[in-house]
């Protein structure tokens, strides 16, 4: 389960605080949030401080949504490496 809440919010940027799993249905519902918010140009951090693990899906929707502009704020250092290993350039 992933628990997505608000918190730090001004009219052009919001924080999204997340707690819990970034796995299956969960993180399909992250990206639909997110992308709301992107495309009504909002500046998006997503603050992972209590996500304890995300799964291959999980990881490609946080990697994304980097790639779109999210700011990700802090990452556990499982989840730090997770991403790190999935977006690091083939040898």
């Amino acid at each position: 389960m992933l628990k997505i809440s608000e918190g730090k919010k001004d009219n052009q940027s919001i924080t999204l605080q997340l707690e819990g799993r970034v796995v299956g249905p969960w993180a399909g519902e992250l990206l639909r949030v997110a992308d709301g918010l992107l495309a009504s140009e909002t500046k998006v951090a997503l603050d992972l401080a209590d996500v304890s693990f995300a799964d291959e899906n999980g990881v490609k929707v946080l990697a994304g949504l980097r790639r779109r502009g999210a700011k990700l704020l802090r990452l556990s250092p499982f989840v730090a490496e997770q991403l790190k290993a999935f977006i690091a350039p083939a040898a």
